[in-house]
């Protein structure tokens, strides 16, 4: 019934106009795609692309579909079709004109099972509007539908999407490669009960009508446009700055989040003013896959950074950062993507020494250097050791396995030893220009490394080893080494306790796990050896209550080291958790351990637990841990 509505209303939208709105002026106008090709998607950028893109969304969640028309103006041209990317679409009819459309051919091409399919739609060179009509279904792999018992109100639905690094194209059919950025538009109708927000402006409060419009006006990739539609009110933190959440999560996130402004501002002064106006947060149910995402005026979070101690407040810093690194300047291909997450770890660790001192920075970027230690042992040892260089060859193969530490720290590590080679006021000076350069634009590595070496190392007459570390595989040698006395200490006592020694009878008698922080807790965790005795770990966890009360990360971290030490005592804790949270991060490691056991009791728990927590998970999670269990 509601289909047969909604074709009704499309009939009627051919013979009206549709919001087009113009994009603003930035630097990209007078920016040229280069020559180069994105193997992760069939678009035919360097010949048409679309340079605005309008939405008119009806979503559904009583058959859980979304029903669109996404209209494309584009560039001008000498070719006849434009080619765009869809995966797991039904594509209803395509049509050319703005104000009075005109049906035109469209051809689908044969279905890959990474990339999807490619949409090939005629058009003449006056065409300048090109419309698709089109549904999801349940090969959307972009799309979370929630049931109300998987949300913390317990009353009403919830949707997301989550479209890096390729899966904007399974909701949206469009030229999905971070190669070209576009403005963007919507119109989007919801149950009257529910509020729908973008990564756009944004209302700040429900209305009566269920309907919705959106502004992205600066440009943006493909990957950058989301969509969240559930039962959330606004939290405002400062002047341009606030939270969405459930009622239920509100207070919560106010206290977690107090710094928001803080860090703005911080961020600002490092390399220049915050360019999209707004910054909010939305709290996403615990199914969201990723700590954050840092979708332009409207990052997407998990729970989980509801710690009630602030320790994860990095995560959002991080996404805050990704506004000039990923968001402002953003990698051409996904083999480039250290350019957007290296810098972005980097620009954290600044904003969080600015905010908290530098003891408080060099705690993150120890553990942050701990699981890169982790990544490249690994890597190394598997079929592509080649991914630990910065720059990959990811053709054949989803870019999902590039999001590794190598992106990240490896990245930020080359910064941060670029920063002592140089110094930090020289650096700064760089990136800054940088980050105001190359705004709105999408680069290659080569890019950034005829920056580096014409604006900032020749003219410093500075020597470094640029090409060791973005084209050579592992750790350079000349990498800088950061410590962290508090650490240390926590590293100190799990020898001692690998040694034999009762630590809950010295070192920690007396305290309890709040008397510690996350990042200590997680440095003392890793310390302790994989055999560990199960009289350790069950005194452990009677004294500070790590299975049952402590927050998402450390569970995370002390669940692994029980799956290695064969301690089943935590198992109903572990499942527990493993239904509960969708952090793909968080959960992938669990599982591998368990599956990497020698014991079958081990793989038998972990394939029954998935079974019960896998239509919790959203696409990306349940991908990942299917591929783990089978």
């Amino acid at each position: 019934m509601k289909k047969i509505i909604f074709l009704s209303i499309l009939a009627s939208l051919i013979t009206s106009a549709c919001s087009m709105n113009k994009p603003e002026k930035n630097n990209e106008d007078t920016y040229h795609l280069e020559a180069i090709n994105d193997p992760h998607s069939y678009a035919n950028i360097n010949e048409v692309r679309t340079v605005h893109l309008h939405l008119d969304l009806d979503v559904n969640f009583d058959n859980k579909t979304i029903y669109g028309v996404a209209r494309h103006e584009i560039s001008q041209h000498e070719v006849d079709y434009i080619i765009f990317d869809i995966k797991g679409l039904e594509i209803l009819k395509t049509s050319t004109g703005k104000d009075k459309e005109q049906l035109t051919d469209y051809v689908i091409g044969k279905n890959q099972e990474l990339l999807g399919q490619s949409l090939r739609v005629a058009i003449n060179e006056n065409t300048k509007f090109v419309n698709i009509y089109y549904q999801t279904t349940k090969k959307s792999e972009a799309l979370d539908w929630l049931s109300p018992e998987l949300t913390s109100g317990k009353n009403h639905p919830f949707l997301y999407t989550q479209g890096q690094a390729i899966l904007t194209r399974s909701w949206i059919p469009l030229q999905d490669s971070p190669m070209n950025r576009i403005s963007y538009s919507a119109d989007v109708m919801v149950p009257k009960e529910l509020i729908a927000l973008m990564s756009a402006s944004n209302p700040l409060e429900k209305n009566d009508s269920g309907q919705y419009h959106f502004e992205m006006k600066q440009k943006i990739p493909s990957y950058l446009i989301a969509l969240a539609v559930g039962d959330m009110t606004y939290i405002p933190l400062g002047d341009n700055c606030g939270v969405y959440a459930e009622k239920e999560l509100e207070s919560a996130c106010e206290y977690e989040f107090h710094d928001l402004p803080k860090m703005i501002k911080a961020a600002s002064s490092l390399y220049g003013d915050y360019k999209w106006e707004q910054y909010d947060i939305v709290m996403l149910p615990f199914s969201f896959p990723f700590g954050g995402m840092e979708n332009p005026r409207l990052t997407f979070a998990n729970p989980t950074l509801l710690t009630g101690d602030r320790s994860s407040t990095s995560v959002i810093a991080h996404e805050l950062a990704h506004s000039w690194s990923g968001n402002l300047v953003t990698n051409s291909t996904w083999d480039d993507f250290w350019l957007n997450e290296g810098f972005t770890v980097y620009f954290e660790n600044r904003i969080m020494e600015e905010l908290y001192g530098k003891s408080e920075a060099d705690i993150l970027a120890t553990i942050e250097y701990q699981d890169l230690v982790v990544a490249l042992e690994e890597i190394e040892n598997s079929e592509h050791p080649e991914d630990t260089q910065l720059k990959l060859q990811l053709k054949d193969r989803s870019p999902d396995e590039g999001m590794t530490d190598i992106a990240y720290v490896k990245g930020a590590f080359f910064l941060r030893t670029l920063e002592k080679a140089v110094s930090r006021e020289k650096l700064d000076e760089f990136l800054k220009a940088y980050f105001n350069d190359h705004s709105f634009q999408s680069i290659t590595t080569e890019v950034f490394v005829n920056d580096l070496n014409t604006k900032l190392l020749e003219p410093k007459s500075i020597e470094f080893n640029t090409e060791e570390w973005i084209y050579k595989q592992g750790m350079p040698e000349n990498h800088v080494k950061i410590e962290s006395k508090r650490l240390k200490s926590m590293i100190s006592i799990a020898i001692d306790a690998n040694g034999g020694m009762d630590v809950t009878e010295n070192q920690l008698k007396s305290k309890n796990r709040n008397d510690f922080t996350t990042q200590e807790w997680l440095a003392f965790i890793r310390s302790i050896k994989a055999n560990a005795s199960h009289e350790l770990l069950s005194s452990l966890d009677e004294q500070f209550l790590f299975s049952s009360e402590a927050n998402a990360l450390v569970k995370s971290d002390w669940f692994k080291l029980c799956a290695k030490s064969k301690y089943r005592s935590v198992q109903p804790e572990m499942e527990a958790y493993l239904i509960k949270i969708g952090r793909r991060w968080f959960v992938e490691g669990i599982y591998q351990l368990l599956m990497d056991s020698d014991d079958a009791q081990d793989h038998e728990f972990a394939l029954s637990t998935f079974n019960k927590a896998k239509d919790g998970y959203h696409f990306v999670t349940r991908s990942t841990v299917a591929e783990i269990v089978n």
